[in-house]
C-alpha cells in the first residue's frame, strides 16, 4: 500500500488497517480536532489507505488558525507602540491580521523578538524593567498551563512591566458547537490526545451521550490515528458512542491535577470567538480578576479594532470542514506559505499548510460525498 513502508512498525499498520476495511460496512465520517493529527494523516496519506466509506474531516484543531483576526490586530497594534518587547511562538509571525502581521512590525522598528516559552519572556522582563514586556498566549489547554505558570509568578515575584495577551481555546465547547450545527456532519470524534494529557476526559462521556457519537482519545504518530479510526469504527458499526481513551500510556482519567489547579486559579472562563467559525460559548480562557493586572488586553486599552478578511481566503470553511484546502481557489496561486491570505496556510498545524507542503494539490472527493458545514 501507498505510503505504508514509511510507518514505524508496516507489520502493525497493515495489521490495523485490515481490521478496518473487515469491520467497515458503510460510509463513516470522523473528524480529527488536532491540527497535529490532520499533518500526520495528510504526511503518512492515512486518508488515502483507509477505506472509501471512511472519510476524515480536518476539525478547527489548530490554536494559531483559529486565533481571531481581532486578537492578531491588537497584538499588531500593542506590538508597534513604543517601549513594548513584544514575545511570541514563531509561528505567530507570519499570521496575516488587517493589512499586516509581526514581521511587517519588526522591520518598521517594532521589538519584535520569537521565544520558546513564555518563561523566556519573564526573563526579557527582568532584564528590562523599564520596558513593557508582552507575551502572545495562544492555544489549547496543553499550552495553557505554562502561560498560567508564568503569569503567576510574574504577580508573585512582582514584576510589573510582563503582561500576556491571551486568546486561550478549549477543545469540549468546539466539540459541542460543530454537533449542535443542524449541517453536522460528524459522526465520530479522534479527540486529541495533548489536551486531555491535560485536561483528562471527564468533560466527554456527557458529549458523546447527548449527541450520541463515540470519542475516541487519540496521539499523532501514524499507528496512533489508525488505532483511533479503528475503535471510532467499531462503535459506530455496533451502534455505540462511549468514550474511549486509545492513548492511555501518556492520557489519565483525571489528566494533570497540578496543571489543572494553576489553570483553575490564573484563568476563568469566557466566551471566545474562533477565526472563521465566530463565536463560541465558554470555549475560551482570559486571565481572572486576581490576574488583571497582568492583562495587555486591559493595559494597552486596544479596543474599537476593526478587522477585514481577506475576500478571496475561504480558510473559515477549510476550519468548519465545508472545503478541503485544495478546494480553495486561492490555495498554491495568490495564497503559498510564502504569501498566506489565512492562516490555516502559514501555521505549522495548519492544514492548508499540510495539502500544500506535503503536495496534496489535487485530491478528488469520494463519491456521493459533498462539503456541507460543521459549525
Amino acid at each position: 500500500m501507498k505510503y505504508i513502508d514509511e510507518f514505524q512498525d508496516p507489520e502493525l499498520a497493515r495489521r490495523l488497517l485490515d481490521d478496518i476495511h473487515a469491520t467497515v460496512t458503510r460510509p463513516w465520517a470522523l473528524m480529527e480536532v488536532c491540527g497535529g493529527q490532520t499533518h500526520s494523516i495528510i504526511r503518512h496519506g492515512i486518508d488515502q489507505l483507509l477505506p472509501d466509506e471512511i472519510e476524515l474531516i480536518h476539525g478547527p484543531g489548530c490554536p494559531v488558525c483559529v486565533t481571531p483576526l481581532e486578537v492578531i490586530d491588537k497584538a499588531l497594534e500593542i506590538a508597534s507602540r513604543p517601549g513594548v518587547i513584544f514575545c511570541s511562538f514563531g509561528d505567530m509571525l507570519r499570521v496575516p491580521g488587517t493589512g499586516r502581521d509581526l514581521f511587517q512590525v519588526r522591520g518598521e522598528g517594532g521589538d519584535v523578538r520569537v521565544v520558546y516559552s513564555p518563561l523566556d519572556a519573564l526573563r526579557i522582563a527582568r532584564q528590562n524593567p523599564d520596558r513593557e514586556v508582552v507575551f502572545f498566549g495562544i492555544g489549547f489547554e496543553t499550552t495553557a498551563p505554562p502561560n498560567a505558570m508564568t503569569v503567576h509568578q510574574a504577580r508573585r515575584h512582582g514584576i510589573r512591566n510582563f503582561s500576556m495577551l491571551v486568546s486561550h481555546v478549549r477543545v469540549p465547547p468546539a466539540i459541542e458547537a460543530i454537533m449542535s450545527s443542524p449541517h453536522c456532519r460528524v459522526q465520530g470524534f479522534l479527540a486529541a490526545g495533548h489536551v486531555c494529557s491535560v485536561m483528562g476526559v471527564e468533560e466527554y462521556p456527557e458529549l458523546a451521550e447527548r449527541f450520541r457519537v463515540p470519542i475516541v482519545v487519540t496521539g499523532f504518530e501514524p499507528l496512533d490515528i489508525l488505532e483511533g479510526v479503528r475503535r471510532t469504527v467499531r462503535q459506530l458499526e455496533r451502534g455505540e458512542h462511549t468514550v474511549d481513551n486509545a492513548y492511555a500510556r501518556a492520557v489519565r482519567p483525571e489528566g494533570n491535577p497540578a496543571a489543572r489547579a494553576m489553570l483553575e486559579d490564573v484563568f476563568e472562563v469566557t466566551d471566545r470567538a474562533w477565526r472563521g467559525i465566530g463565536v463560541i460559548p465558554g470555549s475560551g480562557w482570559r486571565l481572572s480578576p486576581k490576574y488583571r493586572d497582568h492583562d495587555a488586553e486591559h493595559r494597552f486599552s486596544v479596543e474599537g479594532i476593526q478587522t477585514r478578511e481577506p475576500a478571496e481566503c475561504r480558510s473559515g470553511e477549510v476550519l468548519q470542514g465545508l472545503l478541503k484546502p485544495h478546494e480553495c481557489e486561492a490555495f498554491g496561486t495568490l495564497c503559498t506559505p510564502r504569501t498566506p491570505l489565512g492562516a490555516t496556510m502559514v501555521s505549522s498545524e495548519g492544514a492548508c499548510a499540510a495539502y500544500y507542503l506535503y503536495r496534496r494539490l489535487d485530491v478528488p472527493a469520494k463519491a456521493g460525498r459533498e462539503a456541507s458545514p460543521v459549525v
